[in-house]
């Protein structure tokens, strides 16, 4: 298959994605191309990664100086600590703002290392190889960098655009199924959000993308969904507006996500299908999205065995400690929790319309007990 390439035109940066299989081996040459003053390459890596992968991408950078660096993808890792404890080895070993740093590795590894590229010497050169679905679809676009705080996940950080992005489908070969599922998640929301017709392709093709990962489905579903982030981000690069359509279920699923200690009990993109069908019936409740499209976003749950059934993974006395991670996300304003819903499949409420308090929210959530 040959390489497909998506312009992403920001006010900061523009910059291509590289869409293809088998390219992870042209990524020293691509560096060539994007970035010739690059001399020394730094990669952090998943340590979980397959062998073969990191052998594979530091065999085509022979022509750099490699420094690498691997860790556990967990959530304790997006920390200050660890920030500063790599910054300071790339002070060491003298990397200059011409240098370049690879995330090779999930979401995770990602957001952590763009937070270090946007702070070394005010920002090296970044590169992103996402290596899980979630990411290649939404976590490596937009250049949002963050790192957690024991008051809540991605409060601290930067807005940092990468120099290019490499999504290769064959990355995700040796992904678990639990993975895929997060992924499509936010394949779902970006149709959800701005795109009926894709959600109609997704209904006719979501066991192709998530049972079967059939290679030419997966990838016209990564570039669709990055398509349609990447014109979000190029009208609203530091969200101040249109970008927090983006946030859609995910108010929601980082308040359950902070309920469960962000564990492996309840991972990201899981949390996200919660989020969106609390938001899904939300909405309906405020008489904004028909009961026949949500009979049909639920029936399309149903199909694929996405996740759906809030009251199964929260107690009612877990909703309290739901509600104040709630009330810590970024995009509340005046003590007022900030929702985006859903009028439409493809259309959702305007940025900051919706604001409710705490109570209101938890007795709806109460609603789902009775």
């Amino acid at each position: 298959m040959k390489t497909i390439k998506l312009k992403v035109k920001t006010s900061t940066k523009n910059y291509p994605i590289y869409f293809g299989s088998n390219i992870l081996d042209k990524t020293g040459k691509l560096i060539k191309e994007n970035l010739p003053d690059v001399k020394k390459v730094a990669i952090i890596s998943d340590s979980k990664l397959p062998k073969r992968l990191l052998t594979k991408l530091v065999k085509s950078l022979k022509s750099y100086n490699v420094k690498l660096f691997k860790l556990p993808a967990n959530e304790k890792n997006k920390s200050l600590s660890v920030a500063n404890n790599i910054i300071q080895k790339l002070l060491k070993e003298n990397f200059n703002r011409t240098d370049c740093l690879i995330a090779f590795g999930g979401g995770i590894v990602g957001d952590l290392s763009a937070f270090i590229s946007s702070l070394t010497k005010r920002g090296i050169k970044f590169i992103n190889i996402p290596t899980t679905l979630l990411a290649q679809v939404d976590a490596s676009i937009g250049g949002k960098t963050g790192i957690n705080s024991n008051q809540g996940k991605n409060l601290i950080g930067t807005f940092y655009q990468p120099d290019f992005i490499l999504s290769d489908p064959m990355l995700l070969k040796s992904l678990p199924q639990r993975e895929v599922v997060s992924g499509y998640a936010e394949i779902l929301k970006h149709s959800l959000i701005l795109d009926k017709k894709f959600f109609m392709w997704l209904e006719k093709n979501g066991k192709k993308i998530v049972i079967e990962r059939n290679k030419t489905f997966l990838i016209n579903a990564i570039y669709k969904s990055c398509k349609i982030k990447s014109q979000i981000v190029n009208k609203d690069e530091k969200e101040r507006d249109l970008r927090m359509i983006l946030n859609f279920g995910h108010t929601f699923a980082h308040g359950f996500e902070g309920a469960k200690n962000f564990s492996k009990k309840l991972n990201h993109g899981e949390a996200v299908l919660l989020g969106m069908i609390v938001a899904i019936d939300l909405s309906n409740k405020k008489k904004l999205l028909s009961s026949k499209e949500v009979s049909l976003i639920k029936k399309h749950y149903k199909n694929l065995r996405l996740l759906m059934n809030f009251k199964k993974f929260f107690k009612k006395n877990e909703l309290d400690k739901i509600i104040n991670f709630m009330k810590k996300d970024k995009k509340n304003l005046n003590n007022k929790i900030s929702l985006i819903l859903l009028k439409k499949i493809g259309k959702t409420t305007r940025p900051k319309q919706i604001a409710l308090g705490g109570l209101e929210i938890k007795k709806f959530l109460n609603s789902y007990y009775s």
